[in-house]
């Protein structure tokens, strides 16, 4: 197995203790948290990166690396939903899923036909985006819990009611255009007579 691909697998590994940390209430629990998740998005931009500088491009990787980026974002809109703080509602996290669901499904038809479809330009930016407003709102929880920091309830309110949301929506048009993209770029595969 190479380089790029044993980094994408520490993804996938790195996704149960981000969660054991998103929940664990012990100290500083946010911040490992925050650490693995940060890890993780790492691996991403690295695993590519590398895979394409060395000529390390499988078809193994094309299919695994979207599918550790989708289970490490929705496992983390999911906890978000849990967190008041964060006022993550269920329509973001239907939205994205629903476009994960979609492209693989997609990806599915492609194979079937002896298509790789690797990640376009918008499922990289969407994918980036989402990771650092989950980087943002972690860290965000981070300060406010971990380090028991008084922030100024005006600071607190604007993160807590605009800043975070508003990520979130722009994470989640994000994903909605480059589904759009997907479906438009693969539309032929779907055959409705089949």
């Amino acid at each position: 197995m190479n380089l790029p691909n044993k980094l994408t697998l520490m993804r996938v590994c790195f996704i149960p203790f981000f969660l054991l940390f998103m929940y664990l209430d012990i100290p500083f629990h946010y911040l490992i948290a925050l650490v693995i998740f940060a890890a993780a998005s790492i691996t991403d931009a690295l695993d590519g990166k590398i895979a394409r500088a060395r000529n390390l491009v499988t078809n193994f990787g094309k299919f695994l690396d979207p599918l550790a980026d989708k289970v490490l974002v929705i496992s983390a809109l999911t906890v978000f939903v849990d967190i008041p703080e964060i006022k993550m509602g269920a329509v973001p996290l239907i939205i994205i899923s629903s476009r994960e669901f979609m492209v693989s499904g997609l990806r599915l038809l492609a194979a079937d036909s002896g298509i790789v479809v690797a990640a376009g330009i918008w499922g990289k930016l969407k994918t980036a985006f989402t990771m650092v407003t989950i980087i943002a709102a972690i860290f965000w929880l981070s300060i406010s819990n971990d380090f028991g920091f008084t922030v100024p309830d005006i600071v607190a309110g604007a993160v807590d009611n605009w800043i975070i949301p508003v990520l979130i929506w722009i994470s989640t048009a994000l994903t909605v255009i480059s589904g759009l993209v997907y479906l438009k770029g693969y539309w032929h595969l779907i055959d409705t007579d089949k």
